[in-house]
């Protein structure tokens, strides 16, 4: 019996290629910074664009981790994003449900009250004052509170709570639950997908913030990474224009471009690990919250 042949689409070529060279212009620029990290600055000036390097150092890694301050700091950032991840998601699962629900007396008003202070906020100065009176000026609670509750993401649970088949709560209601029961065992389960990209979203966000710390917090000890490494490469810009001030510009280009990459990798690495385990809930999240509602 002849082997039926396989015919090559040609379109299914052309976009595989297409593909391929999206996911290499989008893969190259954080090889580049991975190997800029570890090369020899020398090197990395003279070259330019490179696909290996000739010898790995680690120089700029010691340089960025000198500090004393940045254990601490690494310490407080992983608390505050792993503290203030799990809180803001107890509140986001806690606002949308009940929002949801059509019989929720005031429940326009309420939604319309959300959604202005997701357009408008108080200012600066008003919150400073808030905090102040709070006694939250130097606390780690300070980076965790504010961010405890995103309207968005309030926006975007409520939506798709308000699409689950309403046959899976009455069955559960026949039965004696009540909604706390319901929303734990049946809501939030058939809700994974978009609470996964909401965590994702919120922990990416309290990695990466630094402005309440810079603000807040007067004790290094309990400042964050970003604020750290934020304060290194202001010293690199003032040290550059020094030098450049004396025509000095290939050792302008040394002292800053390998630790820039090292310091970019120490802030972004935690998430790029995280994030493909979290990736297929994102897609589908992004999918389903925006089309559903």
């Amino acid at each position: 019996m002849a082997k039926k042949k396989t015919k090559i689409d040609g379109f299914d070529v052309i976009n595989n290629i297409i593909l391929i060279l999206f996911a290499v212009v989008v893969f190259y620029p954080f090889w580049d910074l991975l190997l800029t990290s570890f090369s020899n600055p020398v090197e990395t000036t003279s070259l330019g664009l490179h696909l290996w390097i000739s010898e790995w150092r680690i120089d700029s890694y010691q340089y960025a981790l000198s500090d004393p301050v940045v254990g601490y700091a690494y310490i407080n950032t992983i608390l505050r994003t792993v503290i203030g991840t799990i809180l803001a998601i107890i509140m986001t699962i806690m606002a949308p449900y009940p929002l949801s629900k059509r019989l929720l007396p005031g429940r326009s008003i309420i939604t319309i009250y959300f959604l202005i202070t997701m357009f408008f906020s108080g200012g600066l100065i008003p919150f400073y004052l808030l905090i102040r009176s709070l006694k939250l000026i130097n606390s780690f609670w300070v980076m965790v509170i504010p961010s405890m509750l995103s309207v968005y993401n309030v926006v975007i649970l409520r939506n798709y709570m308000m699409n689950i088949d309403k046959t899976l709560e009455e069955s559960a209601f026949m039965d004696g639950a009540g909604y706390i029961t319901t929303l734990v065992n049946i809501v939030i389960p058939v809700s994974k997908p978009v609470i996964a990209t909401i965590i994702l979203w919120t922990a990416v966000g309290h990695w990466n913030e630094w402005f309440h710390a810079m603000i807040f917090i007067r004790d290094e000890k309990k400042t964050v990474l970003q604020v750290i490494f934020r304060r290194m490469l202001l010293f690199l810009k003032t040290e550059s224009e020094q030098l450049m001030e004396l025509s000095l510009e290939k050792e302008r280009q040394i002292i800053g471009a390998t630790v820039r990459a090292a310091i970019t990798m120490i802030t972004i690495g935690p998430i790029i690990l995280v994030y493909p385990f979290l990736q297929k809930y994102f897609i589908k999240g992004i999918m389903v919250g925006s089309l559903k509602g």
